[in-house]
């Protein structure tokens, strides 16, 4: 089982759809900054874009945070190729290609019967360790200001209350 605060599953060489290209991914090049990697069941569907495009929408947010987005799923580079051409034109960030389900499954997100990754999101930290796990049923969407919300909390340092904004008391070192 994945616990907070071990290190991050390693993978290398992944190929992810990235810009209208196919490049290969490592976990190392995130090393330094923050990451957030979420994984979503399948291309073509009428959640995961929802996500795809929110965090799209919020790529400046996290950058600005020294945090960088990954995405991933089962589908094929062709399949994420085609479908971020058509309809996802706005996503910039990388999206690992995981056909082998070895990402998903060393994440722990792999639905065996059905060969497709669960809503998972993870946010890892600059020396690879990983500080927030959330696992959802595949119908519902994620927040991605939620996600922010925690990135900033986390990066604070402190004992952060619920709902806690950035600017507002926090409740002492962690």
């Amino acid at each position: 089982m994945l616990n907070i605060n071990e290190k991050a599953p390693n993978f290398s060489g992944v190929q992810a759809y990235f810009n209208g290209e196919v490049k290969e991914v490592d976990l190392s090049y995130y090393k330094g900054s923050w990451l957030v990697l979420f994984f979503y069941p399948r291309d073509f569907t009428f959640v995961c874009p929802t996500e795809l495009r929110g965090f799209a929408k919020h790529e400046v947010d996290f950058k600005d945070l020294n945090c960088q987005i990954l995405a991933a799923s089962t589908d094929s580079t062709w399949s994420h190729q085609n479908w971020f051409q058509r309809d996802l034109p706005e996503v910039k960030y990388p999206v690992i290609s995981d056909t082998n389900h070895s990402l998903a499954r060393s994440y722990e997100v792999l639905n065996e019967n059905e060969g497709l990754a669960e809503r998972g999101l993870f946010i890892i930290n600059p020396e690879g360790l990983i500080k927030y796990i959330l696992v959802s049923a595949g119908s519902v969407g994620r927040s991605v200001t939620e996600t922010l919300r925690v990135l900033k909390a986390l990066q604070s340092g402190d004992l952060c209350p619920l709902d806690w904004e950035t600017g507002e008391k926090t409740l002492g070192k962690a």
